[in-house]
């Protein structure tokens, strides 16, 4: 296999190019039929482009190659939710915006998740937003479709923070099934919070981001970039 188009197709993925990542993993297709790898996503670019059918025929495919490869199940399961036309609705990041800052970043999972089929839309990278109100903050996508919200704690903390100055970015870190964990990070601190941090400041442990359905297995072909994630 070239390794130099595989990764290729997943730079054109993490550019949110898919129009170009799916020309790119049909070339990579056309040496190895069977590559696993590339059919996840040439699948996932299907999904960004709204082509429902084509995206579950991938996954089919793959499945039947390979029967337990989880990220091929779950992309067929977040597919039999969409119908034809329906594709993720948020452009991907740079993978640079996970890096950790202590007391300034923080993971979360978000409490009571909002319908399966919006949050099927999400990728992980995908930016989405802080909907502040009086009693709560829940984290909404950018057409303002409820995703869930933090726990009361955190808002409480946030809202003060963010009444008088603070601003943060929040970016969509992992789905599985019905767990939605978002990435939180300072971006801004107001002069009257320039002593407090956003976030504690405890001991963190360190995990690879990148989309997994959109690398390839052999680590060297792919430079991930580290992010955090709390004990």
């Amino acid at each position: 296999m070239d390794t130099s188009l595989a990764q290729n197709a997943i730079n054109l993925a993490l550019e949110a190019n898919w129009e170009a990542a799916k020309k790119a993993n049909l070339e990579v297709l056309k040496d190895n039929p069977n590559d696993i790898d590339a059919l996840n996503r040439l699948a996932h670019a299907c999904f960004e482009l709204g082509e429902i059918p084509e995206a579950k025929k991938v996954c089919q495919k793959a499945l039947k190659i390979d029967p337990a490869n989880t990220i091929a199940v779950r992309c067929l399961e977040k597919l039999n939710i969409l119908k034809e036309g329906e594709s993720g609705s948020q452009k991907l990041v740079s993978p640079e915006a996970f890096l950790e800052s202590p007391g300034k970043t923080k993971l979360i999972s978000l409490l009571h998740p909002g319908d399966a089929k919006v949050l099927a839309k999400l990728n992980a990278g995908s930016e989405v937003f802080l909907s502040v109100s009086a009693h709560r903050i829940s984290i909404i996508d950018m057409e303002g479709k409820y995703l869930g919200r933090l726990p009361d704690d955190l808002a409480a903390r946030l809202k003060n923070l963010i009444k008088i100055g603070n601003k943060y970015q929040v970016l969509i870190k992992s789905i599985f099934e019905r767990d939605v964990k978002v990435f939180i990070r300072e971006v801004e601190r107001s002069p009257e919070a320039k002593d407090t941090p956003s976030f504690s400041t405890e001991k963190l442990d360190y995990v690879s981001f990148t989309p997994p359905e959109l690398v390839h297995r052999q680590r060297d072909e792919v430079v991930e970039t580290e992010v955090v994630q709390e004990e």
